[in-house]
């Protein structure tokens, strides 16, 4: 089995050479390592200033693998331990390979290039057989909310005979933009969740691979649970607490704005791709935009006053968390049309833990906020963070129906991403939103003009501030509307 991982210079004086540098492997020289059950090898096909290719070739010995007791005895009968397609499709032998090949390339260390380690560059990466269980377009949801552009064409089972179908297997090409340790760690984690099968036993060390190899991306991924339910061997407890363990990392992570360069959380001009983390960099003393954002709202929830506040779109409980933690709130309402948010959210609040009275300050449902639910009615302010861009453009009336026209709460505090800042973020293609699940993206003028609409129709008032850095061409990555209840 192999893969190649290709550069090419795009920038003057740095040539495409210096892959061997972030890889840590000469080009001029081909080197080998001993992995569970075969020999694996990385060797350049081709190395010049414009355009440099590396390939791992995994000899696999399926003796040996089995001898080590690595091998897989359900494969459906004896001689399947021996007889199988490991020496020729890739899976988590070779993932496990490219862990050992490159771990200091992973962990976005090169001594001898640092800048370069910390930036995006061009990447090709060709794997020409992989199992893939859920075919092309579960690989194309993996990889292309990572900054990949995914062509993944089904293998047929016999070119000669086109009416036996496609085999299980993809010819997989992902070109992008991007850190090569985030490319590596995104191969790591999903070449074996695709092939959906592991050559060795799964046990809680697996959380600790995942989570870092997974740093600054799995959080925030549309399809993390799959992803996370699939590299842990389908096992519950693991998964359970693997997931536990993102929401946490998540309540600092940009679910749906790019970080901007390795270290620093903070929106700016762009190196590197949207999903870079902090891990491969310095920490920096700023806090991220998301937790800005969750600043500059609690900021405005107490100007407006009030003690029965709403959060609706909770997602898993950050904001949440925050407002049960200031005593002024007497009632704090989280609402989420996802089950499953409000399952984690109910985790990260502990509420099986709290006491009666803080249980009694706390009203945690399900609800949609594009359908009118009296258990809204009566508060004092209601937020809806980063909500209203997930919403289908024919569903906002419906939206602003059910939360201005029929709960009417005192005030309304509404956030959602600025597009015009989206340029800002170079590894955002054009024209590219944030987050795979967002329906639009507003600029200035198109949130105004949005925000106005909602005043006239249900007698709000609306004033509008920026979060985070204001650019002078282009304003804040987030925007921000205050609605407070006025005359028509």
């Amino acid at each position: 089995m192999f893969l190649t991982i290709a550069t090419r210079s795009s920038v003057p004086d740095v040539p495409a050479t210096d892959l061997g540098f972030l890889l840590h492997k000469n080009p001029a020289r081909p080197q080998s390592v001993e992995v569970a059950g075969g020999t694996a090898h990385v060797l350049y096909p081709e190395a010049t200033a414009e355009r440099c290719t590396a390939a791992v070739l995994l000899e696999v010995d399926p003796i040996g693998l089995v001898r080590s007791g690595r091998g897989r005895p359900s494969e459906g009968f004896t001689l399947g331990q021996y007889v199988n397609d490991r020496p020729y499709a890739a899976s988590s032998l070779l993932a496990v390979a490219l862990g050992k090949l490159f771990r200091t390339a992973m962990n976005g260390r090169c001594d001898a290039r640092p800048a370069l380690a910390a930036t995006a560059v061009p990447l090709e990466i060709h794997i020409p057989a992989l199992p893939c269980r859920g075919g092309p377009t579960l690989a194309t949801r993996f990889f292309e909310p990572l900054g990949w552009t995914v062509d993944a064409r089904p293998i047929p089972l016999d070119p000669e005979i086109p009416s036996w179908g496609d085999s299980r297997y993809v010819d997989l090409r992902l070109t992008g933009t991007l850190r090569l340790a985030d490319a590596l760690n995104h191969l790591y984690v999903l070449m074996p969740v695709l092939d959906d099968a592991k050559h060795y036993w799964v046990d809680t060390e697996e959380i600790d691979k995942l989570i870092r190899a997974g740093d600054g991306w799995l959080a925030a991924h549309p399809d993390k649970d799959l992803i996370s339910h699939r590299y842990l061997a389908h096992r519950r407890n693991l998964t359970d607490t693997a997931l536990d363990r993102l929401t946490e990392a998540e309540g600092d992570l940009l679910e749906d704005e790019p970080a901007t360069e390795v270290g620093d959380d903070l929106p700016g001009p762009a190196t590197s791709a949207p999903h870079v983390s902090s891990g491969g960099g310095s920490a920096s003393s700023s806090p991220s935009l998301a937790a800005q954002r969750r600043a500059t709202v609690l900021e405005v929830l107490r100007e407006i006053g009030g003690h029965r506040v709403g959060d609706l779109g909770c997602g898993e409980g950050v904001l949440v968390a925050e407002l049960l933690k200031d005593g002024r709130y007497d009632l704090v309402v989280a609402t989420d049309v996802s089950s499953r948010a409000l399952a984690q959210a109910e985790k990260r609040l502990h509420v099986r833990e709290m006491s009666e009275r803080q249980r009694e300050r706390l009203r945690l449902f399900q609800s949609s906020v594009t359908y009118a639910d009296g258990r809204l009615s009566g508060l004092d302010a209601a937020v809806l963070m980063e909500v209203v861009e997930h919403v289908d453009p024919p569903r906002l009336p419906a939206l602003a129906k059910a939360v201005f026209g029929a709960a009417k709460p005192g005030a309304v505090v509404v956030t959602t991403p600025n597009s015009e800042y989206n340029v800002r973020f170079e590894a955002l293609k054009a024209g590219g939103f944030r987050h795979a699940d967002h329906r639009f993206e507003w600029t200035r003028q198109e949130f105004r003009e949005w925000a106005e609409g909602v005043c006239a129709t249900y007698g709000y008032l609306v004033e509008f501030r920026p979060v985070g850095p204001v650019d002078h061409e282009v304003g804040a990555p987030t925007q921000l509307a205050i609605f407070r209840k006025g005359e028509v």
